[in-house]
């Protein structure tokens, strides 16, 4: 039976090593990434306010938990046994969360900057390709790392929810605790909102990587309505080719499997606008499952596995 003293020193423990993480990763974000694309700015290969406007104040967040929060943990795990209590430096990171206001209102642009600037300078995308590939990134994208300082508020959310639940109610440091966690929730809430954005992002980064960059989707607008394979009828002979759709909701790609050994990748064939793209059911007298996709770029002839899933293409 682990007693109550235990659990909370696992939690307090758990507390410092995800914060010494933490601070790694927000290392990476602020002098690789941010260093390296302020210097390059600098040389005037692009505006400066741009990369100031991507990383906002990701330096003093940074310099803030590696200089204060940090080494009070630190200091507090060491002498643990005299002074067993988080609640109480908790609440001195609570007017800091402010900072995080800022960064998590940024964010949505800061993601746009980064992919329009991916593909308008092939200098900036150089470097954020270079710092991807160092062993501290983990190859992660950029946009992996940014979403590091969204997470980290609901994450000690969650630890000092934990902790509370845990704490005797008598205990000195219920009220701090108490008092960190009202305002680290509110805190929580816009970070949250963003975290559900980026997880769509995170969907529509992978299939960019399965199409091995041909077709730029990465933007917050974008959503991904419908995917799956379908065959292709050859309007010469009636053969039947193995395709794959992605359906966004501005475009839908039509696409060829790859033969790749390591995981699939597709090879764009058509881009067609959802704008003035209609989709019609063809009655064939065989009962085949076949239906037509038009649009201002080209018409196919399509085939779906069941009449169920041509029925789903249709309606959605």
């Amino acid at each position: 039976q682990t007693s109550t003293e235990q659990k909370l020193f696992f939690i307090a423990t758990e507390l410092l090593t995800t914060e010494r993480n933490y601070v790694q990763r927000l290392q990476l974000l602020d002098k690789a990434f941010y260093a390296r694309l302020l210097e390059e700015a600098n040389r005037g290969s692009f505006p400066v306010e741009t990369i100031n406007h991507i990383f906002s104040n990701i330096s003093s967040i940074h310099l803030f938990h590696k200089e204060f929060l940090l080494p009070q943990l630190e200091g507090r795990m060491e002498a643990w046994e005299e002074t067993p209590r988080i609640g109480d430096i908790l609440q001195k990171l609570a007017p800091f969360l402010m900072m995080y206001g800022e960064y998590v209102r940024c964010f949505d642009r800061a993601m746009e900057l980064v992919d329009t600037w991916s593909q308008r300078s092939p200098q900036f995308k150089k470097i954020i390709t270079e710092v991807q590939m160092q062993k501290e990134s983990g190859c992660l994208s950029l946009q992996h790392h940014m979403l590091e300082p969204v997470q980290r508020i609901p994450r000690y959310e969650l630890l000092l929810k934990d902790y509370l639940r845990r704490l005797p109610l008598d205990s000195p440091d219920r009220g701090d605790a108490q008092k960190s966690l009202d305002i680290i929730s509110t805190a929580a809430n816009h970070s949250n909102a963003a975290i559900r954005k980026m997880e769509k992002v995170k969907i529509l980064l992978d299939i960019y990587e399965k199409l091995d960059g041909e077709v730029d989707i990465v933007n917050p607008s974008n959503e991904l309505l419908k995917e799956g394979p379908i065959l292709k009828l050859s309007a010469r002979n009636g053969a039947q080719q193995e395709r794959y759709l992605f359906l966004f909701n501005s475009m839908l790609l039509y696409c060829a499997p790859k033969i790749r050994l390591m995981g699939q990748k597709f090879s764009v064939r058509s881009r067609i606008d959802v704008m003035g793209m209609k989709v019609t059911d063809i009655k064939r007298h065989e009962a085949v499952p076949v239906f037509q996709v038009c649009g201002t770029q080209r018409a196919l002839e399509l085939r779906a596995r069941s009449e169920k899933e041509k029925q789903e293409w249709i309606e959605v």
